[in-house]
Protein backbone atom coordinates (compact mmCIF):
# COMPACT_ATOMS: atom_id res chain seq x y z
CA UNK A 1 0.00 0.00 0.00
CA UNK A 2 2.81 2.34 0.88
CA UNK A 3 4.52 1.64 -2.48
CA UNK A 4 1.27 2.22 -4.33
CA UNK A 5 0.85 5.47 -2.47
CA UNK A 6 4.38 6.53 -3.41
CA UNK A 7 3.78 5.69 -7.09
CA UNK A 8 0.44 7.50 -7.09
CA UNK A 9 2.14 10.56 -5.63
CA UNK A 10 4.80 10.31 -8.31
CA UNK A 11 2.37 10.31 -11.26
CA UNK A 12 1.12 13.91 -10.83
CA UNK A 13 4.72 15.09 -10.52
CA UNK A 14 5.64 13.14 -13.67
CA UNK A 15 2.64 14.54 -15.54
CA UNK A 16 3.53 18.08 -14.53
CA UNK A 17 7.14 17.48 -15.58
CA UNK A 18 6.09 16.09 -18.98
CA UNK A 19 3.57 18.88 -19.59
CA UNK A 20 6.26 21.39 -18.66
CA UNK A 21 8.64 19.82 -21.19
CA UNK A 22 5.98 19.84 -23.91
CA UNK A 23 5.13 23.46 -23.17
CA UNK A 24 8.81 24.41 -23.25
CA UNK A 25 9.29 22.53 -26.54
CA UNK A 26 6.24 24.25 -28.02
CA UNK A 27 7.54 27.65 -26.94
CA UNK A 28 10.94 26.84 -28.47
CA UNK A 29 9.28 25.86 -31.75
CA UNK A 30 7.26 29.08 -31.80
CA UNK A 31 10.40 31.11 -31.07
CA UNK A 32 12.33 29.37 -33.86
CA UNK A 33 9.52 29.95 -36.32
CA UNK A 34 9.22 33.62 -35.42
CA UNK A 35 12.97 34.08 -35.83
CA UNK A 36 12.86 32.25 -39.17
CA UNK A 37 10.00 34.40 -40.49
CA UNK A 38 11.75 37.59 -39.38
CA UNK A 39 14.98 36.51 -41.09
CA UNK A 40 13.21 35.44 -44.29
CA UNK A 41 11.23 38.67 -44.43
CA UNK A 42 14.44 40.65 -43.91
CA UNK A 43 16.23 38.76 -46.69
CA UNK A 44 13.29 39.22 -49.07
CA UNK A 45 13.44 43.00 -48.59
CA UNK A 46 17.25 43.12 -48.54
CA UNK A 47 17.78 41.18 -51.77
CA UNK A 48 14.87 43.03 -53.42
CA UNK A 49 16.60 46.35 -52.78
CA UNK A 50 19.98 44.89 -53.70
CA UNK A 51 18.56 43.75 -57.04
CA UNK A 52 17.52 47.33 -57.80
CA UNK A 53 21.10 48.52 -57.45
CA UNK A 54 22.91 45.68 -59.27
CA UNK A 55 23.18 45.52 -63.05
CA UNK A 56 25.34 45.66 -66.14
CA UNK A 57 24.93 49.39 -66.82
CA UNK A 58 27.80 50.48 -64.58
CA UNK A 59 25.51 52.78 -62.57
CA UNK A 60 26.81 53.75 -59.15
CA UNK A 61 24.89 53.02 -55.97
CA UNK A 62 24.22 56.72 -55.34
CA UNK A 63 22.89 57.23 -58.88
CA UNK A 64 20.71 54.11 -58.56
CA UNK A 65 19.18 55.36 -55.31
CA UNK A 66 18.47 58.74 -56.88
CA UNK A 67 16.97 57.09 -59.94
CA UNK A 68 14.67 54.96 -57.78
CA UNK A 69 13.03 58.18 -56.53
CA UNK A 70 12.93 59.74 -60.00
CA UNK A 71 16.02 61.93 -59.66
CA UNK A 72 19.24 62.01 -61.67
CA UNK A 73 19.78 61.23 -65.33
CA UNK A 74 16.77 60.20 -67.39
CA UNK A 75 18.54 57.04 -68.60
CA UNK A 76 19.23 55.92 -65.03
CA UNK A 77 15.64 56.61 -63.97
CA UNK A 78 14.36 54.52 -66.87
CA UNK A 79 16.74 51.64 -66.08
CA UNK A 80 15.83 51.47 -62.40
CA UNK A 81 12.11 52.22 -62.56
CA UNK A 82 11.16 50.56 -65.85
CA UNK A 83 13.62 47.63 -66.05
CA UNK A 84 15.00 46.69 -62.64
CA UNK A 85 11.89 47.40 -60.56
CA UNK A 86 9.48 45.18 -62.55
CA UNK A 87 12.26 42.59 -62.76
CA UNK A 88 12.63 42.36 -58.98
CA UNK A 89 8.86 42.39 -58.42
CA UNK A 90 8.68 39.47 -60.85
CA UNK A 91 11.44 37.64 -58.96
CA UNK A 92 9.63 38.12 -55.65
CA UNK A 93 6.17 37.12 -56.91
CA UNK A 94 7.30 34.30 -59.22
CA UNK A 95 9.58 32.85 -56.54
CA UNK A 96 6.72 32.77 -54.05
CA UNK A 97 4.27 31.40 -56.63
CA UNK A 98 6.52 28.61 -57.90
CA UNK A 99 7.42 27.58 -54.34
CA UNK A 100 3.74 27.51 -53.38
CA UNK A 101 2.85 25.51 -56.49
CA UNK A 102 5.61 23.00 -55.81
CA UNK A 103 4.60 22.62 -52.17
CA UNK A 104 0.94 21.98 -52.97
CA UNK A 105 1.78 19.52 -55.74
CA UNK A 106 4.10 17.62 -53.39
CA UNK A 107 1.53 17.59 -50.58
CA UNK A 108 -1.41 16.64 -52.80
CA UNK A 109 0.44 13.87 -54.60
CA UNK A 110 2.49 12.87 -51.53
CA UNK A 111 5.57 12.92 -53.75
CA UNK A 112 8.59 15.01 -52.66
CA UNK A 113 9.74 15.43 -56.27
CA UNK A 114 6.45 16.66 -57.75
CA UNK A 115 6.71 19.89 -59.76
CA UNK A 116 5.16 21.62 -62.80
CA UNK A 117 7.49 19.53 -64.96
CA UNK A 118 6.11 16.35 -63.37
CA UNK A 119 2.60 17.16 -64.58
CA UNK A 120 3.81 18.15 -68.05
CA UNK A 121 2.91 21.82 -67.51
CA UNK A 122 6.34 23.10 -68.54
CA UNK A 123 6.44 21.04 -71.74
CA UNK A 124 2.89 22.10 -72.63
CA UNK A 125 3.75 25.78 -72.18
CA UNK A 126 6.81 25.34 -74.40
CA UNK A 127 4.67 23.74 -77.08
CA UNK A 128 2.20 26.63 -76.88
CA UNK A 129 5.01 29.15 -77.25
CA UNK A 130 6.37 27.27 -80.26
CA UNK A 131 2.93 27.25 -81.86
CA UNK A 132 2.68 31.00 -81.35
CA UNK A 133 6.22 31.84 -82.46
CA UNK A 134 6.55 29.41 -85.37
CA UNK A 135 3.16 28.23 -86.60
CA UNK A 136 1.22 31.49 -86.08
CA UNK A 137 4.04 34.04 -86.38
CA UNK A 138 2.81 35.24 -89.79
CA UNK A 139 -0.79 35.65 -88.69
CA UNK A 140 -2.43 37.70 -85.95
CA UNK A 141 0.77 37.62 -83.87
CA UNK A 142 2.73 39.68 -86.40
CA UNK A 143 3.67 43.27 -85.50
CA UNK A 144 5.73 43.98 -88.64
CA UNK A 145 9.08 44.50 -86.93
CA UNK A 146 12.46 43.49 -88.22
CA UNK A 147 13.40 40.34 -86.34
CA UNK A 148 11.25 37.32 -85.64
CA UNK A 149 11.21 37.64 -81.85
CA UNK A 150 10.08 41.25 -81.99
CA UNK A 151 7.56 40.47 -84.72
CA UNK A 152 5.62 38.18 -82.38
CA UNK A 153 3.29 39.80 -79.89
CA UNK A 154 4.71 38.62 -76.51
CA UNK A 155 1.34 38.79 -74.78
CA UNK A 156 -0.30 36.65 -77.45
CA UNK A 157 2.54 34.11 -77.19
CA UNK A 158 2.18 34.03 -73.40
CA UNK A 159 -1.57 33.59 -73.73
CA UNK A 160 -1.16 30.64 -76.10
CA UNK A 161 1.46 29.10 -73.78
CA UNK A 162 -0.93 29.48 -70.84
CA UNK A 163 -3.81 27.87 -72.78
CA UNK A 164 -1.65 24.88 -73.70
CA UNK A 165 -0.37 24.53 -70.12
CA UNK A 166 -3.88 24.57 -68.68
CA UNK A 167 -5.11 22.14 -71.34
CA UNK A 168 -2.42 19.73 -70.16
CA UNK A 169 -3.58 20.15 -66.56
CA UNK A 170 -7.21 19.53 -67.45
CA UNK A 171 -6.33 16.41 -69.46
CA UNK A 172 -4.24 15.05 -66.59
CA UNK A 173 -7.02 15.71 -64.08
CA UNK A 174 -9.59 14.20 -66.44
CA UNK A 175 -7.56 11.02 -66.85
CA UNK A 176 -6.93 10.87 -63.11
CA UNK A 177 -10.61 11.24 -62.28
CA UNK A 178 -11.17 7.84 -63.85
CA UNK A 179 -8.93 6.40 -61.12
CA UNK A 180 -10.28 8.72 -58.40
CA UNK A 181 -7.21 10.98 -58.47
CA UNK A 182 -4.74 8.36 -57.34
CA UNK A 183 -1.38 10.19 -56.95
CA UNK A 184 0.56 7.68 -59.06
CA UNK A 185 -1.97 8.00 -61.90
CA UNK A 186 -1.65 11.80 -61.83
CA UNK A 187 2.14 11.67 -62.03
CA UNK A 188 2.27 9.01 -64.74
CA UNK A 189 -0.33 10.86 -66.81
CA UNK A 190 1.67 14.07 -66.51
CA UNK A 191 4.91 12.38 -67.53
CA UNK A 192 3.24 10.75 -70.56
CA UNK A 193 1.62 13.99 -71.71
CA UNK A 194 4.85 15.91 -71.14
CA UNK A 195 6.69 13.50 -73.43
CA UNK A 196 3.94 13.86 -76.06
CA UNK A 197 4.10 17.67 -75.97
CA UNK A 198 7.89 17.55 -76.16
CA UNK A 199 7.73 15.30 -79.24
CA UNK A 200 5.29 17.66 -81.00
CA UNK A 201 7.54 20.62 -80.14
CA UNK A 202 10.52 18.84 -81.74
CA UNK A 203 8.53 18.19 -84.93
CA UNK A 204 7.46 21.85 -85.16
CA UNK A 205 11.03 23.06 -84.69
CA UNK A 206 12.32 20.58 -87.27
CA UNK A 207 10.36 22.35 -90.02
CA UNK A 208 11.08 25.89 -88.76
CA UNK A 209 13.71 28.30 -90.05
CA UNK A 210 16.74 29.25 -87.98
CA UNK A 211 15.39 32.58 -86.73
CA UNK A 212 12.16 30.97 -85.57
CA UNK A 213 14.03 28.22 -83.73
CA UNK A 214 16.23 30.84 -82.05
CA UNK A 215 13.15 32.77 -80.93
CA UNK A 216 11.46 29.62 -79.60
CA UNK A 217 14.56 28.51 -77.70
CA UNK A 218 15.05 31.99 -76.27
CA UNK A 219 11.48 31.94 -74.98
CA UNK A 220 12.13 28.78 -72.97
CA UNK A 221 14.93 30.48 -71.02
CA UNK A 222 13.49 31.48 -67.67
CA UNK A 223 14.14 35.21 -67.42
CA UNK A 224 12.52 37.63 -64.98
CA UNK A 225 14.05 40.45 -67.00
CA UNK A 226 11.33 40.12 -69.65
CA UNK A 227 8.56 40.90 -67.14
CA UNK A 228 6.57 44.12 -67.37
CA UNK A 229 4.42 45.69 -64.70
CA UNK A 230 1.39 44.11 -66.39
CA UNK A 231 2.98 40.67 -66.01
CA UNK A 232 3.76 41.43 -62.38
CA UNK A 233 0.16 42.40 -61.62
CA UNK A 234 -1.21 39.27 -63.27
CA UNK A 235 1.21 36.97 -61.43
CA UNK A 236 0.57 38.81 -58.16
CA UNK A 237 -3.20 38.49 -58.48
CA UNK A 238 -3.09 34.75 -59.23
CA UNK A 239 -0.47 34.00 -56.58
CA UNK A 240 -2.26 36.10 -53.94
CA UNK A 241 -5.56 34.28 -54.50
CA UNK A 242 -3.78 30.92 -54.33
CA UNK A 243 -2.01 31.81 -51.07
CA UNK A 244 -5.33 32.85 -49.51
CA UNK A 245 -7.08 29.69 -50.73
CA UNK A 246 -4.40 27.27 -49.53
CA UNK A 247 -4.05 29.04 -46.19
CA UNK A 248 -7.78 28.42 -45.74
CA UNK A 249 -7.24 24.75 -46.72
CA UNK A 250 -4.24 24.27 -44.41
CA UNK A 251 -6.04 21.87 -42.04
CA UNK A 252 -7.37 19.57 -44.82
CA UNK A 253 -3.91 19.58 -46.42
CA UNK A 254 -2.41 18.55 -43.07
CA UNK A 255 -4.89 15.70 -42.90
CA UNK A 256 -4.15 14.67 -46.49
CA UNK A 257 -0.45 14.40 -45.70
CA UNK A 258 -1.35 11.55 -43.34
CA UNK A 259 -2.87 9.53 -46.18
CA UNK A 260 -6.28 9.34 -47.83
CA UNK A 261 -7.70 6.94 -45.24
CA UNK A 262 -6.70 9.19 -42.36
CA UNK A 263 -8.03 12.30 -44.12
CA UNK A 264 -11.36 10.60 -44.92
CA UNK A 265 -11.72 9.55 -41.30
CA UNK A 266 -11.62 13.27 -40.42
CA UNK A 267 -14.30 14.09 -42.97
CA UNK A 268 -12.03 15.45 -45.70
CA UNK A 269 -13.27 14.92 -49.24
CA UNK A 270 -9.91 13.83 -50.60
CA UNK A 271 -10.93 13.67 -54.27
CA UNK A 272 -12.36 17.19 -54.30
CA UNK A 273 -9.48 18.59 -52.25
CA UNK A 274 -6.89 17.04 -54.54
CA UNK A 275 -8.71 18.31 -57.65
CA UNK A 276 -8.92 21.90 -56.33
CA UNK A 277 -5.32 21.83 -55.07
CA UNK A 278 -3.86 20.45 -58.30
CA UNK A 279 -5.91 22.77 -60.52
CA UNK A 280 -5.07 25.92 -58.54
CA UNK A 281 -1.37 25.10 -58.08
CA UNK A 282 -1.05 24.25 -61.76
CA UNK A 283 -2.79 27.49 -62.76
CA UNK A 284 -0.26 29.49 -60.69
CA UNK A 285 2.72 27.76 -62.30
CA UNK A 286 1.13 28.02 -65.77
CA UNK A 287 0.72 31.79 -65.42
CA UNK A 288 4.31 32.23 -64.24
CA UNK A 289 5.85 29.92 -66.86
CA UNK A 290 3.85 31.50 -69.69
CA UNK A 291 5.05 34.95 -68.56
CA UNK A 292 8.71 34.27 -67.73
CA UNK A 293 9.65 30.94 -69.31
CA UNK A 294 10.86 27.85 -67.48
CA UNK A 295 12.48 28.42 -64.08
CA UNK A 296 13.42 24.92 -63.07
CA UNK A 297 13.84 23.24 -59.67
CA UNK A 298 12.71 26.23 -57.60
CA UNK A 299 9.35 24.59 -56.91
CA UNK A 300 11.17 21.53 -55.58
CA UNK A 301 13.98 23.14 -53.62
CA UNK A 302 12.16 25.95 -51.75
CA UNK A 303 9.45 23.78 -50.07
CA UNK A 304 12.04 21.20 -48.97
CA UNK A 305 14.25 23.83 -47.34
CA UNK A 306 11.25 25.42 -45.62
CA UNK A 307 10.00 22.02 -44.45
CA UNK A 308 13.30 21.28 -42.73
CA UNK A 309 12.94 24.43 -40.64
CA UNK A 310 9.21 24.60 -39.84
CA UNK A 311 7.96 21.02 -40.23
CA UNK A 312 4.90 19.78 -42.07
CA UNK A 313 2.18 22.05 -40.68
CA UNK A 314 0.81 23.85 -43.75
CA UNK A 315 -0.36 26.79 -41.64
CA UNK A 316 3.31 27.67 -41.22
CA UNK A 317 4.79 25.82 -44.19
CA UNK A 318 2.84 27.77 -46.84
CA UNK A 319 4.12 31.27 -45.91
CA UNK A 320 7.60 29.89 -45.15
CA UNK A 321 7.82 28.25 -48.59
CA UNK A 322 6.64 31.43 -50.32
CA UNK A 323 9.24 33.55 -48.54
CA UNK A 324 11.96 30.97 -49.21
CA UNK A 325 11.07 30.83 -52.90
CA UNK A 326 11.14 34.62 -53.17
CA UNK A 327 14.58 34.78 -51.54
CA UNK A 328 16.02 32.03 -53.73
CA UNK A 329 14.78 33.58 -56.98
CA UNK A 330 15.94 37.07 -55.98
CA UNK A 331 19.41 35.74 -55.15
CA UNK A 332 19.50 33.70 -58.38
CA UNK A 333 18.58 36.77 -60.43
CA UNK A 334 21.29 38.85 -58.77
CA UNK A 335 23.85 36.11 -59.44
CA UNK A 336 22.73 35.88 -63.06
CA UNK A 337 23.73 39.53 -63.47
CA UNK A 338 27.05 39.23 -61.63
CA UNK A 339 28.49 35.98 -63.04
CA UNK A 340 29.52 37.50 -66.38
CA UNK A 341 30.74 41.07 -66.55
CA UNK A 342 28.38 43.05 -68.79
CA UNK A 343 26.10 40.10 -69.57
CA UNK A 344 23.03 38.79 -67.80
CA UNK A 345 22.40 35.05 -67.82
CA UNK A 346 18.86 33.59 -67.86
CA UNK A 347 17.85 33.08 -64.25
CA UNK A 348 16.45 29.65 -65.14
CA UNK A 349 20.00 28.48 -65.83
CA UNK A 350 21.14 29.62 -62.38
CA UNK A 351 18.26 27.94 -60.54
CA UNK A 352 18.87 24.71 -62.47
CA UNK A 353 22.60 24.90 -61.75
CA UNK A 354 21.98 24.93 -57.99
CA UNK A 355 18.71 23.01 -57.99
CA UNK A 356 19.89 19.91 -59.83
CA UNK A 357 22.45 18.89 -57.15
CA UNK A 358 19.82 19.46 -54.47
CA UNK A 359 17.40 17.31 -56.44
CA UNK A 360 19.98 14.49 -56.49
CA UNK A 361 20.50 14.97 -52.75
CA UNK A 362 16.77 14.45 -52.17
CA UNK A 363 16.80 11.25 -54.24
CA UNK A 364 19.79 9.69 -52.47
CA UNK A 365 18.65 10.84 -49.05
CA UNK A 366 15.29 9.11 -49.55
CA UNK A 367 17.14 5.97 -50.68
CA UNK A 368 19.23 6.03 -47.51
CA UNK A 369 16.10 6.41 -45.37
CA UNK A 370 14.45 3.44 -47.11
CA UNK A 371 17.60 1.32 -46.75
CA UNK A 372 17.75 2.12 -43.03
CA UNK A 373 14.08 1.21 -42.66
CA UNK A 374 14.67 -2.14 -44.39
CA UNK A 375 17.53 -2.96 -42.06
Amino acid sequence: MQKCSQHSDRFPIMRRHMSGQLLKRSENNVTKRVVLFVLLSFFVVFFFLMGLFVGTSGMSLVDAVKALFGNGEAANVRIVQMIRLPRMIAALVAGAGLALSGLILQSSLRNPMASPATLGISNAAVLGANVGLIVLSGGFLSTNNGNNWASSNPYAVSLIAFVFAMSCVLIVLGLSKIRHFAPNVVILSGIALGSLYSAITTIIQYFAVDTQIASAIYWTFGDVGRASFRDDWIMLAVTGVAIALFSFLAYPLNALSGGDSFAKSLGVKTGLLRFVALLTASAVSAVIISSLGIIGFLGIVAPHIARRFVGNDHRVLIPASCLMGAVLLEVSDILSRLVLNGTSLPVGAVTALFGAPFFLYIIFRRKEVKDDAMH
